[in-house]
């Protein structure tokens, strides 16, 4: 069933857990912001968490930082071309990104060096890692209208003093599906399954102990952002997450759990250029290529409940850390910006 929003004019029912506070600007890239995501949270303690993010941008290259403080870290020089896609793994210390350069990189990221170059046929629009501590396995998808997993293990784990990243080996899953470009990649909680969004309005789900794609879903049309968030149950022990779409004026949240059930769609009075949830909260963020706001809404009630201002371009990327106190936006302006959800202090916010 579609749901059609309120406007934040009209509802009188603003989230008494979101409160305005002066985002933190990060800056060093010099174009767009393609890409933004996060690590899981490191630290176990509520009081001082630890978590990093990293950025992709039109200007080649990838910026890692302090998740908590927007701090700079390091910049991952290699690219000859825009970077699109940016993750990391779930310990942080590997780095994956998709380049117009038409190839992806695989980084080291307590060094900065290139583990291994994953050369492709066109441009990398998308990048992911397997769920687990310095993962050994990477998907790819793109211009070549193809998903490919590699082989990372050599490069991982090997030690070599030479100066060429070693090659590694790689096979095709679903050959001959997809019909379009593959703009996202999303490895799941569960090791096993992988999906992809494609400019052909298309989800599709592959099992690959099988090697085989087990469910599609069809999309409005073609997908600008999608994304694996946390869990609407809010509970630990069900940590599937929460797969979030935005395509044209519609938002998808999916289960990437079989039978992958659509939990609700959402038609919005204008694009979205991308969505992130806050399972736990209820909340999520959207950008869109028509303003330079970052809106907040409330899932239930499917309504806006605060429009951040600050941009200077329209948010292209979107994403909350790992605990849900914080939400990043990427923009047309080359900036990101951080911004603190919640009451009370938190981090430079106190």
């Amino acid at each position: 069933m579609d749901f059609a929003f309120k406007r934040q004019d009209e509802t009188k029912a603003i989230s008494s857990s979101t409160i305005k506070t002066v985002p933190l600007t990060c800056h060093g890239h010099s174009r767009p912001i393609t890409h933004l995501t996060f690590s899981s949270q490191l630290g176990f303690s509520s009081s001082s968490p630890q978590y990093y993010m990293i950025s992709a941008c039109k200007d080649n290259n990838p910026m890692l930082r302090d998740g908590l403080t927007g701090d700079w870290i390091g910049t991952f020089i290699g690219h000859k071309g825009a970077v699109w896609s940016a993750r990391l793994s779930e310990d942080a210390t590997l780095a994956a990104t998709g380049s117009a350069d038409f190839s992806a990189k695989i980084w080291d990221t307590f060094t900065g060096e290139t583990l291994a170059t994953l050369q492709h046929a066109h441009i990398v629009r998308a990048v992911a890692f397997p769920p687990g501590q310095r993962p050994t396995l990477c998907a790819t998808g793109g211009m070549e209208k193809k998903l490919r997993v590699w082989d990372l293990e050599h490069a991982v784990n090997s030690v070599s003093d030479s100066q060429t990243a070693p090659e590694c080996p790689s096979y095709e899953i679903g050959a001959g599906d997809h019909t379009a470009a593959i703009k996202s990649v999303i490895w799941t909680r569960d090791q096993n399954i992988l999906l992809t969004a494609c400019e052909d309005a298309k989800l599709r789900f592959y099992d690959l102990r099988t090697s085989t794609l087990i469910h599609t879903f069809a999309l409005a049309c073609a997908p600008t952002s999608c994304e694996l968030n946390s869990t609407l149950s809010g509970s630990s022990s069900d940590d599937a997450g929460t797969i979030t779409v935005a395509a044209g004026k519609d938002i998808y949240f999916l289960s990437p759990t079989a039978p992958f059930t659509l939990l609700k769609h959402l038609s919005l009075d204008r694009d979205v250029a991308s969505v992130a949830l806050n399972g736990p909260a209820r909340k999520f963020v959207t950008g869109s290529p028509s303003d330079t706001w970052v809106h907040v809404w409330d899932y239930d009630q499917e309504a806006e409940v605060e429009t951040g201002r600050g941009h200077h371009g329209p948010v292209w990327t979107v994403g909350w850390s790992p605990d849900g106190r914080v939400y990043a936006t990427g923009s047309e302006d080359g900036t990101v910006k951080m911004w603190k959800y919640g009451e009370g202090g938190y981090g430079l916010w106190r």
